[in-house]
């Protein structure tokens, strides 16, 4: 019998994905395993001309076979009435990042908030979290939202664009993590009341990217004072973080979530511990490469 490796098939669906890093970590950290894996990009805006693509790339995956996929902007909430099983994460936070094909059923796991939590713990431990402010109800802003609350945050302040769905995730969240009786979590109207008093900002919407360019706030409600997070990683360098930067924030790069979710990816992908620093070497290379920017 042989004893080569059988190939993985796995990828990724979201929109505007084609410089996406994940593909050269996955495939990298997997020779080190001694695997064989391929990772596709399945970009939803070159499936223009079709209606709804999520429920056809959801069923091809099934009849070719993928191992399993991440599932990126706008698909992380949407996925999740095509699969057949969630996680216990996944089911509370009602999001979806990874899939893993388990004998033809399809379950949905979530690694946006462990690989959060990895990012901001590497570069900034002592990151005060007494009172946090979250842009984005989104998919990776209710993963974050659960990571910090388990993580000890004690006032989380939600903003977003739909003020009703920043309503609704403080609902479902107090619902879990009240203390005593005591709310934690309360849904703003806007970025400036939210930031009264704030100890650190974490940025989850898709504005700074390269094809969403801007800011998710005026810049000039920043302080010295905040720790600032930012999940975009296409640029590495987005306007919020140059401006959290000049003033003096401490601040962290949405590379240390990228790697910290793909590092939980790879595991249930291929049933294999990574090696999470090697994963973070390899991506800050391709960086500096100028790869992914």
């Amino acid at each position: 019998m042989s004893d080569v490796q059988p190939k993985l098939l796995v990828g990724l669906i979201g929109a505007g994905i084609q410089r996406s890093l994940t593909p050269a970590m996955q495939e990298e950290e997997a020779r080190h395993h001694g695997l064989r894996l391929h990772y596709q990009l399945i970009d939803l805006d070159r499936a223009a001309s079709v209606p709804e693509p999520l429920p056809v790339l959801i069923a091809a995956a099934r009849i070719m076979g993928f191992a399993g996929l991440n599932i990126t902007y706008p698909c992380k909430q949407t996925v999740i009435p095509l699969l057949d099983e969630l996680s216990e994460e996944a089911s509370a936070m009602g999001a979806v990042n990874t899939v893993v094909n388990r004998g033809g059923r399809l379950v949905g796991h979530n690694t946006d908030g462990s690989g959060w939590a990895w990012g901001l713990r590497r570069a900034l431990p002592d990151a005060d979290l007494g009172c946090v402010v979250l842009l984005g109800a989104g998919g990776a802003g209710s993963a974050i939202a659960h990571a910090l609350l388990r993580w000890g945050t004690e006032q989380l302040r939600i903003v977003d664009s739909e003020g009703a769905r920043a309503a609704a995730l403080a609902d479902a969240l107090n619902a879990r993590y009240a203390r005593a009786g005591a709310a934690r979590v309360q849904a703003s109207a806007d970025a400036a009341s939210a930031l009264d008093g704030a100890t650190g900002l974490v940025h989850a919407t898709p504005t700074g990217m390269a094809k969403l360019p801007g800011m998710p706030l005026d810049a000039g409600l920043l302080r010295s004072s905040l720790w600032v997070s930012e999940i975009v990683y296409f640029p590495l360098e987005t306007p919020l973080l140059r401006a959290a930067r000049d003033l003096g924030c401490r601040t962290v790069d949405g590379g240390a979530m990228a790697v910290g979710q793909a590092v939980g990816a790879f595991e249930h992908f291929t049933g294999r511990v990574p090696d999470p620093e090697r994963m973070e070497r390899h991506f800050r290379r391709l960086v500096g490469a100028g790869l992914g920017e």
